[in-house]
């Protein structure tokens, strides 16, 4: 059996608080194993980056390697959904059914799904359709979203049973918010990967967050590996799931998208920024309960809570997460997924820690 491989050292640290932010970063940094990773923080505007890793430097500096966000992306799609909201194009508790005409779902049950049941996993649907989950089985590092066309997602919805009778309960599905593509699809006329730059990208300055079928993106990419660590593993293809798990990011991006969470401008999307943001649900047993907004997981935190998303591939992991109350935003990604990666457990950590010391 292979050696573990190492934590990455810290290459970089750049900004303001450098040198405060420091030993934090360290920490962190050393938490993580994985060939590529990047640590990145923003303190009131200001920008922090660290990053290292197991694997040789690529050709360009890590921080600005394109990063799978996985289901970090829902987060970019429930917000598009509250733009549009806002706009009147839709409403939240509008039925799923009526934007999906022509398309009778099987149960009752299934009639009464609305967007904002999607948007809060509450919609009853299990985490993917039925005819994947033998593929994930047999093969855990095969894509089997590659491929999975709009046509073959909304037969998987006509012939689902729905586990619970919606708003009932909580349940992650990345089946629910890939439905939300065809949605705001329909209800625009505008196909979704132009409707989400157009509405969400473009007006936030995103220049670097793209759908991983954009043919027009020019970063590189960052390579994702299985759990040893060292096996390459291809881009992963989210096909009809783009809505739920297709983006791409640099760390950049992603702490200017945190900062605009943070401080929404004026224009759009401002309120939709603000949206988002609003509570919807608590779930858990008394002494653990959850709060939930409509795209956001949300726990307590020193002066305030944290919002928080994770997101993995195949062979990526990253975490996104800000803290209102001392305006702080934690972006950290890996070029490794399994369980002893802790990129998402360290970039909440860091989070945590920061809420606890107020920003100079």
């Amino acid at each position: 059996m292979s050696a573990e491989p190492a934590a990455p050292a810290r290459e970089v640290a750049e900004g303001a608080e450098g040198t405060e932010l420091a030993p934090l970063l360290d920490g962190a940094m050393a938490r993580v194993r994985a060939p590529d990773v990047v640590v990145a923080v923003s303190r009131a505007g200001r920008r922090t980056y660290a990053a290292g890793g197991t694997a040789p430097p690529p050709t360009v500096p890590r921080e600005e390697l394109s990063f799978a966000l996985g289901s970090l992306s829902k987060t970019f799609t429930v917000l598009l959904l509250a733009d549009l909201v806002h706009t009147g194009a839709l409403g939240l508790d509008d039925p799923l059914a009526a934007h999906l005409p022509g398309l009778p779902p099987r149960s009752g049950n299934a009639r009464r799904i609305t967007l904002r049941h999607l948007a809060t996993h509450t919609s009853g649907l299990p985490r993917v359709p039925r005819d994947l989950v033998p593929g994930a089985l047999l093969h855990p590092y095969a894509n089997g979203y590659a491929g999975y066309s709009r046509h073959r997602l909304l037969a998987a919805l006509a012939t689902t049973r729905v586990r619970h009778a919606p708003g009932t309960r909580w349940h992650y599905s990345n089946f629910g918010l890939a439905l939300l593509g065809p949605v705001l699809e329909n209800a625009t006329g505008t196909p979704f990967p132009e409707l989400l730059d157009r509405r969400v990208l473009r007006p936030l300055a995103l220049t670097s967050t793209t759908l991983g079928t954009d043919p027009g993106a020019r970063r590189e990419r960052a390579v994702g590996r299985r759990g040893d660590g060292r096996t390459p593993l291809p881009p992963t293809d989210m096909a009809a799931f783009a809505a739920a798990g297709g983006l791409l990011s640099t760390p950049g991006d992603l702490l200017g998208y945190a900062e605009a969470h943070l401080d929404p401008a004026g224009g759009e999307p401002a309120q939709a920024l603000r949206d988002v943001q609003v509570p919807q649900l608590r779930r858990g047993v008394p002494h653990r309960r959850e709060t939930h907004t409509l795209t956001w997981f949300q726990h307590a935190a020193a002066g305030g809570p944290v919002l928080f998303h994770a997101g993995a591939t195949f062979g990526q992991q990253c975490f996104l997460g800000f803290h209102p109350a001392t305006r702080t935003a934690v972006a950290a990604f890996a070029t490794r997924h399994d369980r002893t990666c802790a990129v998402v457990s360290a970039g909440y950590t860091l989070l945590q820690d920061l809420a606890r010391r107020p920003a100079q």
